[in-house]
């Protein structure tokens, strides 16, 4: 499959189909979720549970399926068998379970992530709560531009849309579990803030492309699996993501392990 044949009616084909994925990999989730799980600890000494574990393995059969010629990049894959090597910068980058610490302390602001990064640009992605039954999901094509962003609560498809700048000050949503707290009390006083929200996982993009908040800062470490989803459907609703010096998020940072340096999501410009 060529970056040329990735048109937006494929990208929507795409999202269909791995909306039944995610929600086969959120049900997997939830029978771990309400067992009494272990929690394992990987080389970089982070969490991890059979329900990372398991998710990774449903999407991972899925995308294969959908497009076999992709490249796959997926946090779990990676932290057993190493970083995959392939040529480009069009790839899946996936994280079958974001949000692992909110997971074992049952805060239930944990989600399914899979993007497609295409060129190097989170082109199309979606973001499952399983918990809550909600689904977020959002596509930009490369070529024509063509955009579209929802989210589906309660049955209910919606579509979704970055806001205007409050005229009561900005919504400022931060990390419950990975907050830096000088840099963030530092940012917080260099803007109009109105309210300040905690949350897990990557339902922090959720919030700004919905219109909820209006920025999120991270300063704390993130890898790009952490981020793609989010920053596609962000881009899908009309924000963006780049780094505090204005450059466009960098995907397949091979020489860094796809880590990723502090950022910007803003709703706003």
């Amino acid at each position: 499959m060529t970056t040329q044949s990735l048109t937006f009616a494929t990208l929507q084909t795409f999202a269909d189909q791995l909306e039944e994925t995610v929600r086969e990999s959120g049900e997997a989730i939830m029978d771990v979720y309400e067992s009494d799980f272990e929690v394992d600890r990987k080389s970089d000494n982070s969490p991890v549970t059979l329900a990372d574990e398991a998710s990774e393995e449903i999407i991972l059969k899925a995308v294969a399926k959908i497009a076999p010629d992709i490249p796959v990049v997926a946090e779990e894959q990676c932290a057993a068998h190493g970083f995959p090597e392939f040529e480009g910068t069009t790839f899946w980058c996936v994280d079958a379970l974001d949000g692992t610490k909110e997971f074992i302390h049952k805060r239930g602001d944990f989600t399914v992530n899979i993007a497609l990064i295409i060129d190097g640009v989170p082109a199309l992605g979606l973001i499952y709560v399983p918990a809550n039954d909600v689904l977020y999901r959002g596509a930009v094509c490369p070529e024509s531009d063509s955009r579209s962003a929802i989210v589906e609560r309660n049955g209910e498809r919606t579509d979704i849309a970055v806001r205007p700048k409050p005229a009561n000050g900005l919504t400022v949503v931060g990390s419950a579990s990975h907050q830096v707290k000088d840099a963030m009390e530092e940012f917080l006083a260099s803007q109009d803030v109105h309210e300040m929200i905690a949350i897990g996982s990557s339902l922090k993009f959720c919030l700004v492309a919905e219109g909820k908040a209006d920025l999120y800062p991270r300063f704390g470490p993130t890898s790009e699996w952490d981020i793609a989803a989010g920053h596609a459907i962000l881009r899908a609703s009309g924000g963006n993501v780049k780094t505090f010096e204005g450059d466009d998020m960098q995907y397949k940072k091979e020489s860094e392990n796809y880590r990723n340096g502090t950022f910007l999501a803003a709703g706003i410009p």
